[in-house]
This record gives C-alpha cells, structure tokens and sequence, in this order.
C-alpha cells in the first residue's frame, strides 16, 4: 500500500514536468532517476552504501505526431512518466531494500488500477462532495461552487502529501526530490558539478509537477464550469473525461512561464511554494547519488563527486 501511495505522490508530483530541457528527474526509493536526451538512467544506494547505476534508451513518447502537438504532449508526458516511474519505483526497491521479485504485468496493472482510483476518489469525488456540502449551508452560486471545488480539491492535495510525509519512507523520498532539484539547478547554471557545488543550489525548481497543483486548480476551475450542474455520477463522470484536457493546458501554461524569464518566475512563484512541502534538504550521500543519476542519463563524467561515487 506504501508503494502505491508513494507512486500517486510521484505521479502527482513530477509527471508534469517540462521536458523542452534535455534534463529532468524524479525521487525514487533511495535513488534518483534522471531523463537526459538518449537515456534514462537510474541511481540507487545499496544497502551496503554503494551506489548501483542503470541506464536504458530513452525515445521520447511526444516525439510523434499527433502526441507532441500542444496541449496532447502535456497528456502524453503524464502517461509517459507514470509508466517509467512505476518501472524505476520497482527496480529502485530491488536494489535499495533487496525485494528480488519484479513487479508482473497483472500487479503493475493492479497497482495502476487503485492508484488511478485513489485519483478519482481523493481529487475528484472529495472535492465534489465537499463543495456540494458548502453549496447547501451557504448557498453558493454555480461560479462559488467551481471555485471552492478547485480549493478543496488544491486543500486535500496538500493534506495528502502531509499525511504522507509522516512516514519515514516517503519523508527519505521528498529528501531524494530535493536532491534531484538541486543537481538539476546547478546542471542548469553551469555550476562545479561536485556535491558540495551542488549543495549550494536550490531544493525549488521551477518545471517541477508539484507547481502544477495551482495550475491544475485554477484551470479546472474554468474547464469542469463547461460539464454543467448535473447529477453527482454526471459530475464525476465529466470530470474524468475532461481531466486530460485540464492536465494539457495546464502543462502548456508551465511550459511557457519557464519560457518567459523573470515574468514566468514571478507568475510562477506561488505554485513553486509547494515545494517546500515535497521536498527536503538533502544530504550529502543523497545528492551524490542524485550526480551520479544525471551523469548516467547525460552518458558523460561531470564532476570529481561521481569518481568517488563509483
């Protein structure tokens, strides 16, 4: 159940990530997987303190049309992160806690199937309830309605990822986030690619999913207001099928505010708060294996950190 809970927050979290940039990455169980421009590849900490690196070729979904035109890619590359992070999740636990069976395709799908539930049942039909719970002891206009459902909807998001974050386990994996961010921002700065470089950098990116929650939010708030006031199935319903479409622009708005320098920073900064939330300072062995994670996507030796790393 841990894995699955920890799967929805990385889903959740990093699956809208911009990918224009040939970098990008996300927390698994004590490792780090990076996406560079041919390769994935995956660093993890052993038990016995190594750090073991895989690689596999990388050929993005959105490369094709029709999935890399707009609003479509943003879809794509949620799926498409979804299905490689269940693939790194599963193979960072081999490594790091020593589970020497592989995931089957009956339990990956099984794992998929409630994880795609939690959505819908935290995100979807929460929010719905509580807002018709507001509707009746307020009376609340239709516009009211679609805005406190998208704040209930950002509020039980937030209170997920507390209660979550109350485990050690997943407390390890926001730290490994941090460290992922903070390699990236120094990768991006063109920075001394050693652990103690890279420490000096922020735990906050700004292509980071967790800012989608405020996006998402505030887009739905527009697009679900087009499925109408019908039956609570129906409402439900709409919001599943409309949902796609709210990640997709949702994904197109990000992509362009880290296109649009200081402005994009600026509209950005509230969504980027939330990061303190999912992530955490990072060590030194974690960053480390964060190095040794992009260095292995990038198929290159960046700094004096990742020899001693071997």
């Amino acid at each position: 159940m841990k894995k699955i809970l920890m799967q929805l927050f990385l889903l959740l979290a990093e699956g809208a990530e911009d990918r224009r940039i040939p970098v990008g990455g996300q927390a698994v169980i004590e490792g780090v997987l990076m996406k560079g421009p041919a390769q994935w590849g995956l660093s993890v900490r052993k038990p016995d303190g190594m750090i073991e690196t895989e690689t596999w070729s990388n050929r993005p979904w959105t490369s094709a049309m029709p999935w890399k035109l707009p609003v479509i890619r943003g879809v794509v590359t949620m799926i498409e992160m979804m299905t490689v992070g269940f693939r790194a999740l599963d193979r960072s636990a081999q490594i790091a806690v020593g589970e020497e069976e592989k995931i089957t395709a009956k339990e990956m799908f099984i794992t998929a199937a409630v994880a795609i539930l939690a959505v819908v049942g935290l995100f979807i039909a929460l929010p719905l309830w509580l807002s018709d719970l507001a509707v009746r002891a307020w009376g609340i206009g239709p516009l009211g309605k679609n805005i406190l459902e998208g704040c209930a909807r950002g509020i039980v998001f937030i209170a997920y990822v507390a209660g979550i974050g109350m485990w050690s386990e997943i407390r390890r994996v926001f730290s490994y986030h941090g460290a992922e961010h903070k390699t990236i921002n120094a990768y991006e700065a063109g920075a001394e690619m050693t652990v103690a470089g890279i420490r000096n950098y922020s735990r906050i990116h700004p292509r980071c999913g967790t800012s989608f929650l405020l996006i998402v939010v505030a887009v739905s708030i527009v697009v679900f207001s087009l499925a109408g006031h019908g039956s609570i199935l129906w409402r439900i319903g709409s919001r599943i099928v409309l949902l796609p479409l709210v990640m997709g622009i949702s994904y197109e708005i990000i992509r362009g505010a880290s296109c649009a320098g200081v402005l994009g920073r600026v509209l950005m900064a509230p969504a980027m708060s939330f990061q303190y939330i999912t992530t955490r300072e990072p060590d030194e062995s974690q960053i480390e294996v964060a190095l040794a994670s992009l260095e292995a996507a990038l198929g290159k030796k960046l700094g004096p950190a990742s020899e001693a790393a071997e």
